[in-house]
């Protein structure tokens, strides 16, 4: 176990030196990593078995044991990657596909665009990305990256807008581990996610208009 989580932050740092570098700076705000702590890590699995033992026995996945754990749990080193505005999102999808189509990453599974908003939806779909919608309003961009298609390393990276990231750090505390019963902050949640996307898109107005005047 050891040696694997070893191999999981050799290549979360290498992830992480990728997103800081100096050709992603002017796209980049700040990147923000970590390793799910061992009893995180035990809490996810047996909350995942627990969820797939309640479904109907055509929807469930089987438990997750020592043998398939490393290809069911894909977060066990995240990177998080903020950016002030829509429009440098693009950007940082470009240099992440070019590293993939140059086989210094792979694709564990298709990026995901978790989006409410069907503007934005658009836009990501422009681009190539799957969009799916969360109840909660939850908004994040998903890739799961690997050294390459042999390794079991995995490293699970979420890139959003730094309004985004104000919004999924209120509803990280309100729902995780365990999500909120209370029916006014779960509706709460998702007018913040309504304000929050407004915001996002005008920042990204207001900086449009700045770059064409600079």
């Amino acid at each position: 176990m050891k040696k694997n989580i070893e191999g999981f932050e050799l290549f979360q740092k290498h992830v992480k030196n990728f997103f800081e570098s100096r050709s992603l700076s002017k796209y980049v705000h700040s990147v923000r990593h970590r390793i799910k702590d061992v009893n995180h890590f035990l809490d996810k699995i047996e909350r995942k078995n627990n969820e797939d033992e309640s479904r109907p026995e055509e929807e469930r996945k089987g438990l997750i044991n020592s043998e398939n754990v490393f290809t069911r749990v894909t977060d066990i080193a995240g990177i998080r990657v903020l950016h002030l505005h829509i429009s440098e999102f693009e950007y940082i999808h470009r240099a992440i596909m070019e590293k993939i189509n140059d086989e210094e990453f792979t694709l564990y599974e298709d990026p995901k665009a978790y989006t409410w908003d069907p503007e934005s939806g658009e836009y990501f779909e422009s681009l190539g990305l799957k969009r799916e919608l969360k109840e909660s309003y939850y908004t994040s961009i998903h890739y799961v990256l690997r050294p390459n298609s042999r390794s079991h390393a995995t490293c699970e990276v979420q890139i959003r807008t730094l309004l985004e990231e104000v919004w999924g750090e209120i509803d990280h505390t309100m729902n995780y581990p365990e999500p909120s019963t209370d029916s006014h902050c779960k509706e709460q949640i998702r007018v913040l996610a309504r304000l929050v996307g407004a915001g996002t898109h005008l920042a990204d107005s207001i900086m449009r208009r700045y770059g064409d005047k600079a």
